[in-house]
């Protein structure tokens, strides 16, 4: 990849490692804050060019990425004598430690820290002619771990093909997550993994007491409408509307109780179905009236 400013005043060595600080080893020859804005642009850059190259959403690599994790990115640029003038990268590798759960073939969970190939890129145009490994190699001998002992972040199938053609690493161990270990993951390891305890029983497990369970099911209800069930409270139609409180149904007892203090026309009325005359009220009720006095 080309760029509008000089590559080897920034990189000076053929392999330039960056962490979070930007900063490359030996000083740029050009100013500090010229040399970090340069920087930013070829990590921004060849992030994108990575993404595009495995298909991704969006680029898992950029300088703003770099300064916020402690990651290490090692950066191959061309050495040779027709890009004397402003030089060119040729591609990127970058890897960090995490903490990961992974699978042993016996399908046990072991806690595990390992270095973690995050993104390896060459150029299109470069492939092929050996900067892969002399970058890979470059890797492994500064962070002083062996192949076998690295997890790989969603490999593509041409990068397994890198692996199983310079390493020799083809039997993978199934994992659960993204990430991709081979056979020899957990031999030799300078920090050995923690195996975790097997899970216990699903009837041991009690995320609190049997006791409080039965208290929260014998509770005291809640005052109305909080009481409501779920149905009752769904049939108080759109948003905003007041659920309905539930018709209350008098006992038997309490309604031969209510017959009993009722008036004996009005229970013999209601008894017979009579009713009265709509005339008569009104003769009733003018009778029943005061006159007005005319002086």
């Amino acid at each position: 990849m080309e760029f509008e400013f000089d590559i080897h005043k920034i990189f000076l060595e053929p392999i330039t490692k960056l962490d979070s600080t930007l900063l490359p080893q030996r000083r740029p020859l050009v100013s500090s804050s010229e040399a970090e804005k340069q920087i930013m642009k070829v990590l921004d850059d060849i992030g994108k060019a990575s993404a595009k190259a495995q298909r991704l959403p969006a680029p898992i690599t950029s300088a703003s990425r770099m300064q916020t994790n402690q990651h290490h990115l090692y950066i191959l640029k061309d050495c040779t004598p027709k890009t004397a003038g402003r030089g060119l990268v040729i591609g990127f590798l970058k890897v960090g430690y995490k903490k990961l759960f992974v699978l042993d073939r016996k399908g046990s969970h072991i806690e595990a820290e390992p270095l973690c190939i995050l993104d390896f890129y060459i150029h299109e145009s470069l492939q092929r002619h050996g900067f892969g490994k002399e970058l890979f190699g470059f890797m492994l001998r500064i962070e002083q771990v062996e192949p076998q002992h690295l997890a790989i972040d969603r490999p593509s199938e041409k990068f397994l093909s890198f692996l199983w053609k310079h390493y020799n690493l083809r039997a993978v161990i199934p994992q659960v997550n993204n990430f991709v270990i081979f056979e020899g993951f957990f031999r030799d390891r300078k920090a050995p993994g923690r195996k975790l305890p097997p899970k216990r029983a699903e009837g041991e497990i009690k995320p609190y007491s049997l006791s409080e369970r039965d208290f929260l099911r014998h509770e005291e209800g809640l005052p109305w409408p909080f009481s409501q069930g779920q149905s009752s409270l769904n049939r108080a139609g759109s948003l905003g509307s007041s659920p309905t409180r539930p018709r209350v149904i008098p006992r038997e007892d309490e309604f031969v109780k209510s017959l009993r203090t009722c008036r004996p026309h009005s229970l013999q009325r209601a008894a017979n179905g009579e009713q009265e005359d709509s005339s008569q009220r009104r003769r009733t009720s003018s009778l029943n009236r005061p006159q007005s006095i005319h002086h």
